[in-house]
């Protein structure tokens, strides 16, 4: 998604793979200091048209936080101590996917936040991957102007999806995910670090391969082109 960044309204902050960054909850690196946030063609279109409609209607810019989780990386965070002191999030409704289910490792999730048109983040109640009720999508009790920042960044990806007649699920118990349902996404098999084009290594350091790093960048152009 980097390929987007210098033409489209969006930002990068991969937080997993710094185990120090602030949102990094479970406080270890899941990924090389040097990964790409990485999606599936049909989702990183979703996002692109998200972010200039909410660029265009708002002012926002559109971060985005994860995207493809390979199969080690849900280990690594799986196993943490954080984890282990919280089982519950393991249990249904379960925060946290076992290795190599849910859309994750399939590049056909998203994890975002925004920041405003002055560059300082929007106010959505909690941080990216907060585990706590007030991650729910519709919590009650939070404040009206909360809500209803999570209600601009919801409608973006919804009309961006419906555009495209593309499914998209805003995921119920994080404000921050938007993904490619099951019945879709569960038609393609998780990835492993291996399994990807050595410039897009996530675990591992990534390998040069122009060959590889041109044909993705054919590609995304290709994407921005066709919205």
């Amino acid at each position: 998604m980097d390929l987007f960044a210098a033409d489209e309204p969006l930002a990068i902050d991969l937080v997993y793979a710094k185990g120090g960054h602030p949102e990094n909850i479970f406080g270890i690196a899941a990924y090389h200091p040097a990964a790409r946030l990485t999606l599936h063609k049909d989702l990183a279109r979703i996002v692109i048209a998200a972010a200039r409609g909410i660029r265009q209607n708002h002012g926002w810019t559109l971060v985005l936080k994860d995207g493809l989780r390979p199969i080690e990386a849900q280990k690594i965070l799986i196993e943490t101590d954080i984890v282990r002191a919280n089982p519950h999030w393991l249990s249904a409704p379960r925060l946290l996917s076992s290795p190599g289910q849910g859309a994750h490792p399939r590049g056909m999730a998203i994890d975002v936040s925004a920041l405003n048109e002055n560059g300082a983040p929007v106010d959505m109640g909690t941080v990216f991957d907060e585990m706590t009720p007030q991650s729910a999508r519709a919590c009650a009790g939070l404040g009206a102007d909360i809500l209803q920042n999570r209600a601009v960044l919801e409608k973006a990806f919804v009309r961006a999806a419906a555009a495209l007649n593309m499914p998209l699920l805003p995921l119920p118990s994080e404000w921050w995910d938007f993904r490619i349902p099951a019945s879709h996404s569960g038609q393609y098999a998780p990835l492993s670090d291996a399994d990807l084009p050595g410039p897009l290594r996530m675990c591992a350091a990534p390998m040069a391969n122009e060959e590889e790093q041109a044909r993705m960048a054919a590609l995304a152009k290709d994407i921005a082109n066709s919205l």
